[in-house]
């Protein structure tokens, strides 16, 4: 694709990363037979060659205007067109990129604007969350019915094996995640404990920064992977095998550190390292000898959702199959599995008629094959899917550590 992007922008190096992968787009339009928002809307401007072409124009200085915003807005950032793209279009990247500038043109209506910044002023910080969390279950025979459905039971905590290992991971507790899905990091730590591996939480860590950083906060994301790199270094240094992260979407995050920082001259290097660390559970698993987990009970049949943070984001579709197979679990066919739940980050209360849209078809095809329970691989996707789903919904680690003799 030809560019002509403004001077003032093509001189940072921001305008230089845009441009290069403006540039490696060939408008071949394979990624629109897999983008969600296309699918339901029928529209080229909400497919990502139509979104290109909007952030192209808004950086080679053509006017904005909230229609731009409002189909940039739409996308999911489920990153199932970079999977389908034959030239390796980065363009996740190039929509954060873009989101930031569209922001700063045209702004938001107050009460939209208020709502990105409660959420980045809640989601990212555990303790304000869980007050959050508290008082909607508190008065939740107030809310309405939509609110309702949205609002997770409170789950209690379950004890974390103590034993200490050789052999030791780092474990980002996550901060929607320690909250409303405390039981996987436990369960987590049970199975690996198993496997003669220690989990370590940092004191200091905090949000992996994915909430500021798709709600255009660029500066805010950064200080939040300074403050996880500064709690995990001495880790590192003392020779940690990796940094496990288990909810997806997090991950993500976490692998694509040294890309976001590598600009920052005191964090660049040390931002790549954790980058190269970072380790799905899937990742982990896969490498050891499972027999040693004696599960007892592993005939579930189950039907499991690939969260797109695992399957495009990090590129590790069918990693977490192949494990539940491998132990014994039946896993039920599940229609369009490429295709996002519509949880997405934010997505789910910023676009609430898409993302219901989205979880409908997809409970649909998770439903279809009568399992026990539905499992997944991110708290996202399993809060959004346990809203509505006739079944159990739990992150797979659980089913291995329920499963254990």
């Amino acid at each position: 694709m030809q560019t002509n992007l403004q001077p003032t922008l093509l001189n940072t190096p921001q305008g230089q990363e845009a441009d290069a992968i403006l540039r490696s787009c060939v408008h071949c339009g394979f990624c629109t037979a897999t983008c969600p928002t296309y699918q339901l809307l029928g529209d080229e401007l909400d497919s990502p060659r139509g979104r290109i072409y909007l952030i192209k124009q808004v950086l080679e200085g053509a006017s904005v205007t909230e229609l731009t915003q409002r189909h940039l807005d739409r996308c999911l950032t489920c990153r199932a067109c970079e999977t389908t793209c034959p030239s390796g279009v980065r363009y996740a990247r190039l929509l954060d990129i873009g989101r930031g500038v569209v922001e700063q043109q045209v702004g938001r209506p107050l009460s939209a604007g208020v709502l990105r910044w409660g959420l980045r002023q809640v989601l990212p910080y555990p303790k304000r969350f869980a007050l959050v969390l508290r008082l909607g279950q508190l008065f939740r025979p107030l809310l309405s019915a939509s609110l309702k459905q949205k609002l997770p039971v409170r789950a209690a905590r379950s004890v974390r094996s103590a034993t200490t290992h050789r052999r030791t991971l780092l474990v980002l507790e996550g901060c929607a995640q320690s909250v409303a899905t405390p039981n996987t990091n436990a369960a987590a730590a049970r199975v690996l404990d198993r496997l003669g591996i220690s989990l370590i939480s940092p004191a200091g860590q905090g949000c992996c920064g994915a909430v500021s950083q798709h709600l255009a906060a660029d500066t805010e994301a950064a200080a939040f992977m300074r403050r996880n790199i500064d709690a995990w270094w001495p880790h590192i240094e003392s020779g940690v095998e990796g940094i496990l992260v288990t909810a997806s979407g997090c991950g993500t995050q976490v692998k694509e550190y040294g890309e976001l920082l590598q600009h920052d001259p005191a964090y660049a290097g040390k931002a790549r390292r954790v980058s190269e660390l970072a380790r799905d559970l899937c990742e982990v698993l896969e490498r050891e000898p499972l027999d040693a987990l004696s599960l007892a009970q592993s005939g579930q049949r189950i039907a499991y959702h690939s969260p797109c943070s695992l399957q495009h984001g990090q590129q590790l579709a069918g990693r977490v199959e192949a494990i539940l197979i491998r132990l014994g679990f039946e896993l039920t066919p599940v229609v369009d599995s490429h295709l996002c739940c519509g949880s997405a980050g934010t997505y789910s209360i910023l676009q609430p008629a898409l993302s219901q849209r989205l979880l409908g078809n997809k409970l649909t095809a998770l439903e279809a094959g009568g399992p026990a329970c539905i499992a997944t691989a991110n708290v996202g996707c399993q809060l959004h899917l346990q809203s509505r789903a006739q079944r159990p919904v739990k992150h797979w680690i659980e089913l291995l550590d329920e499963a254990m003799a």
